[in-house]
């Protein structure tokens, strides 16, 4: 459901934000895991699709700069709990980092493209092509194919991580929600009620457990 009324300029600079500093984030963390690949042909995919979050990064911020905001101070409110995320999900081999970018990520742009759906129109196909799938997906669908082929034990172990993730996550969507108080009136004024809430939490829900099917791995 879209917004009827403008939607209160300082929710969608939170948003863009935290999009903005996620992606700049995401570059890093990509470009780190990327070491991790057990050759350099990997290692350069990776390096790649990490080289896509960087365009998107400076789209965003280019679009605050528009808006009048200063992107530093836009983003600063989300460093702590992006990073602090990041560090609770540091993994530690190759599996683990493909299943972070794939589950980890993919859960957090599906919840940032259900708030980008209560923005205006240009602030919402920017939203929308930042989380696009870089390629990514099947980068680490296959991959992580692979690995399962390689070593039955794989899926069991990168299962449960997937769902660390999963309610790492979450916990850190909540946070930067709920520190934003208008990020929380953006939500709540776009979702309707608390059935609202209810459909996007489900509409989230489903796709995660459709993103563990497609890479192979359980709920």
């Amino acid at each position: 459901m879209i917004a009827a009324q403008p939607p209160d300029p300082a929710a969608v600079i939170d948003l863009l934000g935290v999009l903005a500093y996620g992606e700049l984030s995401a570059f890093d963390r990509m470009a780190a895991d990327a070491r991790m690949a057990p050759t350099t042909e990997l290692r350069a995919a990776l390096s790649e699709v990490a080289a896509v979050e960087m365009g998107h990064y400076r789209k965003l911020v280019d679009r605050l700069t528009e808006l009048g905001a200063d992107p530093q101070q836009a983003m600063a409110p989300f460093v702590e709990p992006i990073e602090a995320f990041h560090a609770r999900t540091e993994p530690h081999n190759w599996g683990e980092a493909l299943v972070k970018a794939y589950v980890g990520d993919g859960l957090a742009a599906d919840f940032y493209r259900e708030i980008a759906a209560y923005v205006d129109e240009a602030t919402r196909a920017l939203v929308i092509e930042a989380l696009a799938d870089s390629g990514n997906s099947e980068f680490a669908i296959r991959e992580v194919g692979v690995l399962i082929d390689g070593d039955p034990t794989a899926a069991s172990r990168l299962s449960l991580w997937g769902r660390r993730l999963v309610g790492e996550a979450i916990s850190q969507a909540q946070q930067v929600a709920a520190d934003r108080d208008a990020l929380v009136r953006l939500i709540v004024g776009g979702a309707g009620d608390l059935t609202g809430i209810g459909q996007l939490t489900d509409r989230i829900t489903n796709r995660h457990v459709e993103r563990m099917t497609a890479i192979g791995l359980s709920n």
